[in-house]
């Protein structure tokens, strides 16, 4: 048995159509929901694939919007936030339901898991809609971030979460994907930034700082152009450095 073990998860029935590749190299995933993408059938298709493979389900809800991939922060009131995300969340338990399957756990996405992550607002409105659910859902946050504080004083169950196709600034938010150096591509990049994350509960930032970082499942997005080429030489590479991916 290798000293550290972790879980891998993946965004996924977005529109990419590649989950019969991803799944299988990943232990958990987070299924759009209808707010940025995904509908009954997208959902119940990738269920399926999850199910076959044991892979942890997660709920995937955003902004409601569709036109920019949830990438962008919609003004709303709370209230219209509570019901959508609560509907994204309920429309996914609809399709578990149909094939005997559990939701295991609810990742915000883009937008949305951003803005909670510094707006104490915006994350109290996802701890409601969770709560409201009445199961015992974990939510994927990340370090350090508001909305992990707050559902600790809620109670409810948190995992940290890091990205690894993704760069950091020296406040461990991610480097807006508007910019060149958001995204890691290149498969050694990732496995060593990734690797002092794990070993090292260190994250090297765009600014060449090194700050201190707690996860337990790490993100490789399924829209990533070279997601499944990228996964399977990440697992090789982490095997070799005593890091089981589950």
């Amino acid at each position: 048995m290798t000293p550290y073990s972790i879980d891998i998860n993946a965004d996924v029935g977005e529109g990419i159509d590649n989950e019969d590749q991803l799944l299988p190299l990943v232990s958990s995933c987070n299924i759009a929901c209808g707010g940025h993408a995904g509908d009954r059938e997208t959902m119940s298709k990738v269920v399926q694939i999850a199910k076959m493979h044991r892979v942890k389900i997660g709920a995937h809800p955003s902004y409601p919007d569709r036109e920019n991939f949830g990438r962008s922060i919609v003004d709303m009131s709370c209230a219209a936030l509570f019901s959508s995300i609560k509907t994204q969340i309920k429309s996914l338990m609809s399709v578990l339901r149909e094939q005997h399957c559990q939701l295991h756990h609810v990742k915000p996405h883009g937008a949305l898991y951003n803005q909670a992550a510094k707006d104490k607002e915006t994350a109290q409105v996802i701890i409601e809609a969770l709560k409201s659910i009445q199961l015992p859902l974990k939510l994927y946050v990340p370090y350090g971030s508001v909305i992990a504080d707050e559902a600790r004083k809620q109670k409810i169950p948190i995992t940290y979460e890091a990205f690894a196709d993704r760069n950091y600034n020296d406040d461990l938010s991610l480097v807006s994907r508007s910019n060149e150096n958001a995204l890691i591509t290149d498969a050694h990049e990732m496995f060593e930034h990734m690797k002092k994350m794990v070993l090292d509960q260190k994250v090297k930032t765009v600014s060449g700082a090194e700050v201190h970082i707690e996860a337990e499942t790490f993100c490789i997005h399924g829209d990533h152009p070279k997601a499944v080429q990228l996964l399977k030489s990440l697992r090789k590479k982490l095997s070799t450095a005593d890091i089981q991916a589950q």
